[in-house]
C-alpha cells in the first residue's frame, strides 16, 4: 500500500456531492472538506500506511470515521452552555496545530515540553475542541473551561490492567473513552499510584487512548518501557508522545532512553 494508493481508498469512501478532496503532494496529507462551508480534516496519508501495515481493513475504517464524524461535528453551531458535563481536557503533542485550519487559535495550556493540553466538547461519537472564538462568543473564559474540564474528568473511572515483565509491572488504563491519555492530569490517581508502587514511577501516554503507569524495579524496566511506548505510539490513532516521563514530587519530567537501560532526564 502507498500513498496514491491509500489516497484512492479513503477518496473512494469518503466520496459525496458536498465534499472535495486536496492532496499536499510536499507533505503527502489528504484534506476532505466540506465545498460549502471550507470547514475539513486534514490527515497524514503515512501514519495511515504505517497502521495499515498492522491493522489492514481496520486502519482505513477507522480513518474514514473519524473522518466522518469529524465533518459531522463542525456542521451547524454548538453551544458551550447547557453542555457543561461534556466538556473535558485531551492531550497532544506540542506539534499539535495552535489553530483551526480557518485560523482560528484553539484554546489550550502548556503541560510538559512534550504535551499540551486542549479542551473539547464530547459530542457523543467524536468530540470538538474548543477555540477563542468559540468561547468569545459565548462568554466562557480560560478558568470556567479549564475547572469543568478537570471537575469532569475526575468522574471518569480509572481501572488499570497490570503486566509483570521481568520483575517490573506495568499498569495499562485502555477505556477507549477518548480521555484515557487525559488521565494523567488527575493527580489523585497519579499519586494514589505512587504510593502503591515500590519501585521508580514512570508515566507514558504515546497515544490519546492509553495511560501507561510503570512500576520500575531495575535498568530492564527502562528498556521494556520504551520499547512498550514506541510501540502504542506508532499504533495510535492519535499519537502523542514516545517519551516517557518520571514521576517525582508531582512533577512529570521526561525521560530519554539511551540505548540499554540508560535513562536520562
Amino acid at each position: 500500500m502507498d500513498s496514491r494508493k491509500m489516497r484512492k481508498e479513503l477518496e473512494e469512501r469518503l466520496k459525496s456531492p458536498d465534499r472535495r478532496f486536496i492532496y499536499d503532494r510536499e507533505k503527502d496529507q489528504l484534506r476532505v472538506e466540506n465545498k460549502h462551508t471550507g470547514r475539513g480534516i486534514t490527515v497524514g496519508l503515512p501514519g495511515i500506511i504505517a497502521k495499515w501495515q498492522e491493522q489492514k481493513e481496520k486502519a482505513i475504517e477507522e480513518t474514514v470515521y473519524y473522518i466522518t464524524e469529524g465533518l459531522a461535528a463542525m456542521e451547524g453551531e454548538v453551544q458551550l452552555s447547557g453542555q457543561e458535563r461534556q466538556i473535558f481536557p485531551v492531550i497532544r503533542s506540542t506539534s499539535f496545530p495552535a489553530e483551526a485550519e480557518e485560523g482560528v487559535p484553539f484554546f489550550f495550556d502548556s503541560h510538559t515540553a512534550e504535551t499540551r493540553i486542549y479542551y473539547a466538547l464530547d459530542m457523543g461519537k467524536t468530540y470538538r475542541l474548543i477555540d477563542r472564538k468559540w468561547m468569545e462568543r459565548e462568554g466562557w473564559g480560560e478558568s470556567q473551561i479549564r475547572e469543568t474540564a478537570l471537575f469532569n474528568l475526575r468522574s471518569l473511572p480509572a481501572d488499570f490492567k497490570a503486566d509483570e515483565v521481568a520483575g517490573n509491572v506495568f499498569y495499562f488504563l485502555n477505556s477507549n473513552d477518548g480521555y484515557d491519555a487525559s488521565r494523567i492530569l488527575n493527580d489523585r490517581i497519579l499519586n494514589g499510584m505512587k504510593e502503591k508502587l515500590t519501585g521508580t514511577m514512570a508515566v507514558a501516554v504515546p497515544h490519546q487512548d492509553v495511560l501507561i503507569i510503570a512500576d520500575i524495579q531495575n535498568d530492564t524496566g527502562y528498556d521494556i518501557l520504551a520499547q512498550m511506548t514506541m510501540s502504542f505510539f506508532a499504533s495510535g490513532r492519535v499519537p502523542v508522545t514516545a517519551l516517557s516521563f518520571l514521576y517525582e514530587e508531582g512533577e512529570l519530567e521526561p525521560i530519554f532512553i539511551l540505548g540499554k537501560n540508560s535513562p536520562r532526564a
